[in-house]
């Protein structure tokens, strides 16, 4: 039957981030190997191309040799650290991800003992990823232990960005700019928002599509320097700005220049503008900015999976009549107005192309089995409801929502067309 049939296109829209986060991360180990290969190759020409010119003879040759080889060895080493400790391990998790997937593409039937067990995995790891992005990493190893999923998760990942997010609340930009040092090349590829566009008093929404564009490091080192001005080290703060500054001034020179004004005013200033860079909830929207860039790099969508799956099944469910006192459906989950309907306020509404009625009584779809019928009143629900409700009151029938009774006889049959 259709109805059973898997929806691998559908449940596959969801597993993009599942096989990308892992490949961004071996990409990056290459890129990483790549970077050590060429950095001590050239350095191992440009030896080369000195010992051909100048000819060194006896230990002088020997000395020259042996730091050659030396410098071999240390890059065979890293090299080896690096395939040991971060390529085979991401190598490993790729494969099992994508066997897994090749597992679920191999289902063709809902019904299926397999396709339970799938699900239940997927459940899993939504779980896992719902509980690292809130910050229970403990409830989350937990799961991903009992559950033997630790490859189809990124727990490692999680805890690194955890880690950088606590040095933020702790007013500490040491991390975060490590972390940027470490990721230079992508982060000089990609374009972020900064938070030097945004008002403190705005909403998270209003600071992530902030119009104005910058890096996440700039960012980073003018919180330093409003920080040294905060703390009355002027002479500090002017060899901080000289030293970090000089490079963002073809780009960032409005904001720079701006900086420099804190060393006037001071953190009781009543200009709003410099009001701004001392407010201490700066500091919250470096968190909110450095976890955008962070899953952006990683291929990491901002919401959990979870809560997009949630969206889509009640965004194909959520009706107009789910909000209508007098139609609610016992069997929609968007009808609850306690439950996932609250949720449901945030999704629009599904699209039909044809209608589907479903029987106020019983909450089952009316069709050609279970047809339609119409009280004197107007009222109709399905067949199979109102025999059963006949059944028990002595072939009379009670409208739930009139009150109006009567006999089964006088229902009409309602036919769709």
């Amino acid at each position: 039957m259709d109805v059973l049939k898997v929806n691998h296109d559908g449940a596959l829209m969801f597993e993009k981030p599942f096989v990308q986060v892992p490949h961004e991360q071996f990409r990056k180990f290459f890129k990483t190997s790549q970077r050590h290969i060429e950095r001590d190759f050239s350095a191992l020409q440009k030896e080369s191309n000195e010992a051909v010119k100048s000819q060194p003879q006896g230990a002088s040759a020997a000395k020259l040799i042996d730091a050659m080889i030396s410098r071999v060895e240390g890059l065979k080493r890293k090299l080896s650290e690096l395939q040991t400790n971060n390529v085979t391990p991401s190598h490993a998790a790729m494969r099992r991800r994508l066997n897994h997937l090749a597992a679920f593409e191999a289902l063709t039937s809902t019904d299926q003992p397999q396709f339970s067990d799938w699900a239940d995995t997927r459940l899993d790891r939504w779980l896992v990823d719902w509980s690292l992005r809130n910050g229970k990493e403990r409830t989350a190893k937990c799961i991903a232990h009992a559950k033997g999923i630790e490859n189809l998760v990124e727990i490692d990942l999680f805890a690194d960005i955890h880690r950088v997010e606590e040095a933020l609340r702790r007013h500490s930009c040491s991390e975060a700019l490590m972390w940027c040092s470490q990721n230079k090349t992508a982060l000089t590829k990609m374009k972020v928002r900064s938070a030097s566009a945004y008002h403190p008093t705005g909403s998270a929404d209003d600071f992530l599509h902030a119009s104005q564009q910058s890096s996440l490091e700039f960012d980073l080192r003018q919180q330093e320097f409003v920080e040294l001005v905060r703390a009355d080290k002027s002479a500090e703060a002017m060899a901080y700005a000289r030293k970090y500054f000089s490079p963002y001034l073809d780009t960032h020179s409005k904001e720079v220049t701006h900086c420099m004004g804190l060393l006037a005013c001071g953190p009781d200033t009543l200009l709003r503008q410099y009001q701004r860079l001392y407010d201490p909830s700066r500091w919250k929207h470096l968190i909110q900015l450095f976890r955008a860039v962070s899953y952006s790099l990683n291929s990491l969508p901002t919401e959990p999976t979870l809560n997009l799956a949630l969206f889509a099944g009640l965004a194909s469910l959520k009706l107009p009549s789910c909000y209508d006192s007098q139609s609610k459906n016992i069997d929609c989950p968007v009808c609850d107005g306690r439950g996932l309907g609250v949720l449901g306020e945030t999704v629009p509404l599904s699209h039909h192309v044809n209608s589907t009625i479903v029987c106020h009584i019983s909450g089952r779809i009316m069709n050609e089995n279970n047809p339609p019928m119409c009280f004197p009143n107007g009222y109709v629900y399905s067949e199979e409801a109102l025999r059963a409700m006949a059944a028990r009151n002595e072939g009379t029938v009670v409208c739930p929502r009139s009150g109006y009774s009567c006999h089964l006889s006088q229902l009409r049959k309602v036919y769709i067309t």
